[in-house]
C-alpha cells in the first residue's frame, strides 16, 4: 500500500559526502514524521535523524553537525545530507515514515520502512 524507496547510497572516502533520498508512494493521505535509521553488522538498528511534518529535527549525537535531514512535503520525500563521513558511519540506512494511509473514506496510520541502502565509508 505504501512504498518507501531509498537511493543515493554507495561507497565514499572518509571525509566525503553523500546524499540519501527516500520517496514515499502509494495511497497516502498524509505523512507525519520521517526519519533515517541505520544498522551496521553486529549492531542494533539505531535512529540517525528524524524530521516532523513541521520541520522539527532530531539527530543522534554521533552525527550532529555532520548530517542534515530535510524533506519535500509536496513530493513525499525525505533527504539525508551526510558530510564529513567517517568509517563508523558505514551501515545499511533505512528510511522510515509514519503515514496516514487513505482507504476509501477511511484513513489509518501505519509505519513504513524502506528496503535499505548500503553506505560504505572506506579509503
Amino acid at each position: 500500500q505504501v512504498q518507501l524507496v531509498e537511493s543515493g547510497g554507495g561507497l565514499v572516502q572518509p571525509g566525503g559526502s553523500l546524499r540519501l533520498s527516500c520517496a514515499a508512494s502509494g495511497n497516502i493521505f498524509s505523512i507525519n514524521a520521517m526519519g533515517w535509521y541505520r544498522q551496521a553488522p553486529g549492531n542494533q538498528r539505531e535512529l540517525v535523524a528524524t524530521i516532523t511534518s513541521g520541520g522539527s529535527t532530531n539527530y543522534v549525537d554521533s552525527v550532529k553537525g555532520r548530517f542534515t535531514i530535510s524533506r519535500d512535503n509536496a513530493k513525499n520525500t525525505v533527504f539525508l545530507e551526510m558530510n564529513n563521513l567517517k568509517p563508523e558511519d558505514t551501515a545499511v540506512y533505512y528510511c522510515n515514515a509514519d503515514v496516514l494511509v487513505r482507504f476509501g473514506v477511511i484513513n489509518y496510520p501505519t509505519t513504513s520502512w524502506g528496503q535499505g541502502t548500503q553506505v560504505t565509508v572506506s579509503s
